[in-house]
């Protein structure tokens, strides 16, 4: 049975997205494109980032197998060196 995650990637620095340097901005691209390929497997579900007016910061929801294969994705993730990711176990019902 599938299990499912909520990683939340929380950047580097409080004003993070809205300062970005032209290699942060290529390195988000890289992250967004490599978690739609994680849509594509069936990994991922939905991801993006949430405007909180405490500050700005990525989230996803997954659904593996188990916490080493989100640890796996994490590791994978060109974003990781920009920020910190935060992972939590979620009892989820989906819709059909």
């Amino acid at each position: 049975m599938k299990k499912h995650f909520v990683i939340k990637l929380v950047g580097n620095r409080p004003t993070f997205p809205n300062d970005m340097t032209d290699d942060e901005r290529v390195i988000m691209q890289a992250h967004s494109e490599y978690l739609k390929g994680k849509m594509k497997e069936g990994l991922v579900l939905i991801f993006g980032p949430v405007f909180d007016p405490k500050g700005v910061y990525g989230l996803g929801i997954l659904t593996v197998d188990d916490e080493a294969q989100v640890h796996e994705i994490i590791a994978n993730d060109p974003a990781n060196v920009l920020g910190t990711y935060e992972v939590a176990l979620m009892m989820a019902w989906i819709s059909a």
